[in-house]
């Protein structure tokens, strides 16, 4: 069986994350979305607001979950028994550190496999942050975002 993990903080989910996790749940018997906290980063809204988020956007995938922890992916990975690791990459800076940390996460196991995908190319300029700060601004960011992730965004950052 062919299991893999999907992590990211995805903070919030967009249309391009959805995109990857369809597309990686027609390569793969089970995908895990692994909402995951990143120290670089402050998140927007919690961990249990983005897994309610990711779990309604994917509700119509069968051999989708929705997982979160701390600690090291790869920890994960031999936690739920996945071999694969799937990130999306928009481009080239996208390349070089997601091939960083694919060297590094080989270095602490060497079972794990990296599974690269092309982001949709209307997603490629993509990312959730630049979502936020036009959100901030007032921009109409609807087109990017699965659900009702745009109006819970709203609500954020005028709660802020």
């Amino acid at each position: 069986m062919k299991v893999a993990i999907f992590p990211g903080s995805f903070d919030p989910l967009t249309l391009g994350h959805l995109d990857l996790i369809k597309r990686g749940s027609q390569l793969f018997d089970q995908l895990a979305v692994a909402v995951m906290t990143n120290t670089s980063k402050t998140p927007l809204f919690t961990v249990q607001e983005r897994v309610d988020q990711i779990k309604e956007a994917v509700q119509q995938l069968p051999n989708v979950s929705v997982i979160t922890t701390e600690g090291l992916t790869v920890d994960l990975m031999n936690k739920i028994g996945a071999d694969y690791l799937l990130r999306g990459l928009r481009n080239t800076a996208d390349f070089q550190y997601e091939r960083d940390i694919a060297a590094m996460n080989l270095h602490l196991d060497k079972q794990v496999e990296t599974m690269f995908m092309m982001a949709d190319p209307k997603y490629q300029h993509l990312s959730s942050s630049l979502l936020k700060e036009v959100a901030i601004y007032g921009g109409n960011i609807d087109d990017y975002l699965p659900g009702s992730i745009s109006k819970q965004l709203a609500e954020k950052l005028r709660g802020k």
